[in-house]
């Protein structure tokens, strides 16, 4: 077993090396991108079992495209409008995201400007090519939906959506119709429903049955299972690819667990940090095929990233996840 305090230890120095590279970088007119990219494969390679390894990719069912398990939400923290300096920062976050071997860029027209900042980014890091974009439509009514749809384009500056997903269910016979039709015409790629709480579970099981899309995106954390009993084995049973979303919990799950110390088996699994042991918790089922939390920071999105290479939890850690999760209250 690693000495994992001592790795503990060399993920702060690392952290600590960022901050005075990028300082440097300011000072002496080195592109962030250069360090941004030694610091992600330098936290990737952490685990030295695994410093080769990529990040896995799981396989999008109906079209068997690849998709790295990893992604980023932009819910929050992409709102930063037209602030230089919150911009730059999510630029570093993305170039993080894509040399870490992620590509998976999810947000909605609710989400503020994070649609219209996560698309001036990808323009200017010229990274179009490297995003998997997906974004929602929430509204009433086929004009409306389109209208709303043509906004999501234009602010994300590209023609073609990878997935356009039926955000929170809303008037989701219309929308699924212009959306069916988009797809056929390509101007999107895939097709999918979202729901963000539980107490929806039983229509997102009834639209998933009688619409099968590609994608459904729901809420499943470790300790927030609800998505086990049905949702997940109908998703494996259907041919339908999974989005997690909100990962770390409700209720400030993550900020609790910070202040509980890292068990021992947590290195057994590669993980430095809850963060990377929550990831892992919600990998370790088969069918979640990438999972998203949200960061605005490019040290937490390359440990979130390294949560997507090495072993994940066995059932027995996985309950001792559960137990640990508990007993944070």
């Amino acid at each position: 077993m690693h000495d994992l305090q001592h790795e503990q230890d060399e993920l702060t120095a690392r952290r600590s090396f960022l901050r005075d590279a990028l300082r440097v970088a300011v000072a002496f007119g080195v592109p962030h991108e250069t360090v941004l990219a030694a610091l992600a494969a330098s936290m990737l390679a952490h685990a030295d079992d695994h410093s080769s390894a990529p990040m896995e990719r799981r396989t999008i069912p109906s079209t068997k495209e690849p998709l790295p398990v990893v992604g980023c939400g932009t819910w929050r923290t992409f709102d930063v409008g037209g602030d230089a300096a919150g911009l730059d920062r999510l630029a570093d976050v993305l170039r993080v995201l894509f040399a870490a071997g992620g590509s998976v860029l999810d947000s909605s027209p609710m989400y503020g400007s994070s649609e219209a900042v996560a698309g001036t980014l990808l323009t200017r890091l010229h990274a179009h090519d490297k995003a998997f974009v997906a974004t929602k439509v929430w509204t009433e009514g086929r004009e409306a939906g389109i209208a709303q749809m043509e906004e999501s384009m234009r602010r994300f500056q590209q023609p073609r959506i990878d997935l356009m997903q039926v955000h929170n269910l809303l008037d989701w016979r219309t929308q699924l119709a212009t959306l069916r039709d988009w797809k056929a015409r390509g101007r999107i790629r895939h097709i999918g429903i979202t729901h963000y709480t539980s107490s929806a579970f039983a229509e997102v099981e009834a639209v998933m049955r009688s619409e099968k899309p590609d994608f459904v995106q729901i809420d499943y954390s470790a300790d927030d299972r609800a998505a086990e009993a049905r949702i997940l084995p109908l998703a494996a049973d259907l041919g339908i690819a999974v989005i997690v979303n909100q990962p770390f919990g409700g209720g400030g799950l993550l900020a609790r667990m910070s202040h509980t110390t890292l068990p021992p088996w947590a290195a057994d699994i590669g993980c430095t940090s809850w963060a990377q042991v929550l990831l892992k918790f919600v990998l370790a089922n088969p069918s979640v095929t990438v999972v998203i939390p949200g960061t605005g920071r490019p040290d937490y999105m390359a440990e979130n990233a390294r949560a997507g290479l090495g072993e994940y939890p066995d059932p027995a850690i996985r309950q001792q996840i559960v137990m640990a999760v508990g007993a944070a209250g």
